[in-house]
């Protein structure tokens, strides 16, 4: 190549970049251009702190789980129409819906959970859920971050504190979404906006799925690519102010970095859907419940460290009968051939599966055939990374109105959740003004919940 075409500016030497830039646009505003519609990152945030992870001495180790696919239920799931109905209370506590039996001796499941019944004996259910936040905002953010809302601080993600503790691992984000990122409280908080979520910005269950960051533009190979002016019309030019974000280090590195995403066959990979065979989409569902949950196995597989996902609206106030009958199924078919697939491929005892909803719903039937918010008691599902199989942690009480045994604290969930990452919950990071701030305040490690 030409380190002296005066058609372009800078020499390879003192900008490796340099030919990707058009004549005149500086370092730091081509770091500004890359976001995509609905992307958490620019590739210039990407890879800032890529090039981070690189120099930091982490103190955080791998524990038990590798990974971790947190699929979230948004809304709030009624406990009672899922993972604990209560075939014996009154009518008006028991609910329109049947029970299924699982593998597990004794255990019940709502009547929709028939696929997920045949993999109990891999699960672990937590009847004990409890929390005091019955606005879905602050239920999320209970969810999300292990710690209630306060006003005068935002506390970052759990997939924001993984990248911070790990950073990437095989040139791929840490920390993805999927298909965007689902609510305010799953970015960064007081942390750097580096460790924020890589968004799809579309559904793996449309038509023509993929990631824009990831495809060159239409018959250019990688070779011509390199040496091409035309990088930028390969992302939406979307400019965006990084002078809000911490000081841009090491940028030699990510400028590496982020074009080494864009023309990495590995890194496209981790993203074709197409590579997957269609009995095994068939086997999951072709609808978003099935291919987000396909999606995160891949992403997992290929070296993400979190993928959180969501699907669904559980917030059912009326008529729960009709709207758990046409939403559960799907999930129940994906849930449990996700369970399935990462059991065959040796991925189960290395990644942790997570499905949780903000809260639970009422005990009592109401007058339209809903239930109304309640956070007293719900049921969360943990899987894999070192979690007990084919077990029930806590219970709820008679009419599912609140705990009965062994109480679970979103303290105490989120510490669990950090101690199979490898990550101690007491550890502090540092807030705005240099503050220090723990991880998780105050929770304990869940040993009953570990196998």
């Amino acid at each position: 190549m030409n380190n002296h075409d005066p058609k372009i500016t800078g020499t390879w030497n003192d900008d490796p970049m340099h030919f990707l830039r058009p004549k005149g646009m500086g370092r730091r505003s081509f770091l500004q251009v890359g976001m995509v519609a609905g992307l958490g990152l620019t590739l210039g945030d990407f890879f800032r702190m890529t090039a981070r992870a690189d120099i930091k001495n982490y103190e955080s180790k791998e524990g038990k789980a590798k990974s971790i696919i947190h699929i979230f239920l948004p809304g709030g799931m009624a406990h009672q129409e899922s993972w604990d109905p209560k075939p014996y209370a009154p009518v008006e506590y028991r609910g329109p819906l049947g029970t299924v039996a699982t593998k597990v001796d004794g255990l019940l499941f709502s009547q929709n959970l028939a696929k997920t019944a045949q993999v109990a004996d891999k699960i672990t259910v937590c009847r004990s859920m409890t929390h005091g936040e019955a606005a879905h905002e602050r239920g999320t953010h209970n969810m999300f971050t292990g710690y209630r809302p306060s006003p005068a601080l935002s506390y970052p993600s759990f997939g924001s504190v993984i990248s911070h503790e790990f950073g990437p691992r095989k040139n791929l984000p840490p920390y993805v979404c999927i298909p965007g990122m689902p609510n305010e409280f799953a970015g960064t908080g007081y942390l750097s906006s580096a460790y924020g979520p890589f968004s799809l910005g579309s559904d793996p269950a449309d038509a023509g799925f993929q990631v824009k960051d990831l495809v060159l533009p239409g018959g250019m190979s990688a070779e011509r690519f390199s040496k091409s002016q035309t990088m930028l019309k390969s992302v939406d030019a979307h400019f965006r102010n990084l002078e809000k974000s911490d000081a841009l280090d090491a940028m030699d590195t990510f400028y590496q970095r982020a074009y080494g995403l864009l023309s990495s066959a590995e890194a496209r990979e981790a993203f074709n859907m197409k590579a997957e065979p269609d009995a095994l989409k068939d086997a999951y569902g072709r609808n978003a419940a099935g291919q987000r949950m396909m999606l995160a196995r891949r992403l997992v597989e290929s070296g993400v460290r979190m993928v959180s996902l969501t699907f669904g609206g559980w917030d059912h106030h009326d008529n729960i009968a009709g709207a758990i009958n046409g939403q559960m199924p799907p999930f129940d078919q994906a849930f449990a051939m996700l369970i399935t697939d990462l059991a065959q491929r040796g991925l189960l005892d290395s990644t942790l599966v997570v499905v949780s909803s903000e809260f639970g719903r009422t005990p009592k039937i109401n007058a339209t055939a809903g239930r109304d918010h309640w956070p007293k008691v719900f049921s969360v599902v943990l899987a894999g990374g070192g979690i007990k199989q084919g077990y029930v942690y806590g219970s709820s009480d008679a009419t599912a109105s609140e705990p009965d045994e062994k109480p679970l604290t979103v303290e105490d969930f989120a510490t669990t959740i950090y101690h199979q990452l490898g990550i101690v919950a007491d550890k502090e990071l540092m807030a705005p003004g240099d503050r220090p701030i723990e991880i998780v305040d105050g929770g304990q490690v869940l040993k009953d919940l570990i196998a």
